[in-house]
């Protein structure tokens, strides 16, 4: 590893969405990498789970309560005095997802968690960060924030492509007092959100796709690159990516 890459040892870290998945996978390799791990979601049961593994402390939260996201981050500055990483990883999609099918309530649903969610995270976290001159925001976005597809539908891909906006609009504004922000963009990953899917993937689908794992372990390294280095944006996908089999199976 590069003398360059920085000890993330005693630094704290808050992950939304952290009960499964990528969050849940963030808060593991972050712990690993002695980060004090902050646990926020839905569901407490499952961030019970997650706490026991890592040894972090759990904050239940729906990321669409404004008012609750700026409690939350009002109680890590209290007990840690600072955040180093925000990890949002909290998101979710509806099964009738196409605009035959979307309702006007579910596209606000997967607005006010996918999109709304992020920006008041962000919004809560920024002062303190630009107080430290020192801090990343990783924005948990999707291949579907930079390709539109049929598979994820409007809402999802909406909220998306406007987070990786917001993300880069932190950049442009908080980068000259050392804050930065990457819209990780994840192809097909092998979580639970799979599920909600009007045709769920299989599971030897989903033994090709991208692990939770794997993305815990990219956002270990970009918690550990050096502050001078801003990774705005970062795709990751499966070598065996469906769309891209398709197309070329497609070729005659």
């Amino acid at each position: 590893m590069s003398q360059q890459m920085r000890n993330l040892e005693g630094k704290v870290a808050w992950i939304t969405g952290a009960g499964a998945g990528i969050g849940e996978a963030a808060a593991k390799s972050l712990a690993a990498a002695g980060m004090k791990v902050i646990l926020s979601g839905r569901t407490a049961d499952k961030l019970a789970g997650v706490a026991r593994a890592t040894g972090g402390d759990v904050l239940p939260l729906d990321v669409a309560d404004k008012a609750a996201v700026v409690a939350t981050v009002d109680s890590i500055i209290a007990r840690h005095g600072r955040i180093d990483v925000l990890v949002s990883s909290a998101g979710m999609n509806v099964k009738n997802r196409n605009w035959k099918y979307l309702t006007m309530e579910d596209w606000d649903k997967v607005i006010r968690i996918d999109l709304d969610g992020a920006f008041y995270c962000a919004k809560a976290v920024l002062p303190h960060m630009i107080r430290q001159e020192d801090g990343l925001i990783i924005n948990i976005s999707s291949w579907a924030g930079k390709y539109v597809g049929a598979v994820t539908g409007p809402a999802y891909s909406a909220a998306k492509f406007a987070m990786n906006a917001m993300n880069e609009s932190l950049n442009l504004e908080a980068g000259q007092y050392g804050v930065r922000a990457c819209a990780m963009c994840p192809g097909e990953v092998a979580t639970s959100i799979l599920d909600s899917r009007p045709n769920p993937p299989s599971a030897e689908e989903r033994k090709r796709m991208v692990q939770p794992e794997d993305c815990g372990e990219t956002i270990r390294f970009l918690a550990a690159l050096p502050k001078h280095v801003c990774i705005n944006e970062l795709t990751i996908s499966p070598t065996w990516n469906r769309d891209y089999v398709a197309q070329a199976r497609a070729i005659p």
